[in-house]
């Protein structure tokens, strides 16, 4: 049993693309129109979920980094008035 590759970000991105696509030409039947806008709706929502996590983990990364103790002799070198 082979375990089913799971599409990357970039792949279901560019499927929800074609799938913009070819509900925009308007040559579709209703049935493969309906279909395909399920499908992307689901593309949409999963695209979303993995955006909005790279947000996060990019903002918990950046408020790690700012927990530092900020270096005062720094701005003194670079003239900054306090």
């Amino acid at each position: 049993m082979s375990a089913k590759k799971v599409p990357t970000f970039e792949e279901r991105l560019r499927r929800l693309q074609e799938v913009v696509a070819a509900l925009e030409g308007g040559e579709l039947d209703l049935e493969t129109s309906v279909r395909l806008y399920k499908e992307g709706l689901e593309l949409s929502r999963s695209c979303r979920e993995q955006l909005e996590k790279a947000r996060n983990e990019v903002r918990i990364l950046t408020e790690a980094g700012t927990e530092q103790p900020f270096d005062e002799q720094v701005l003194d070198e670079a003239g900054d008035e306090r």
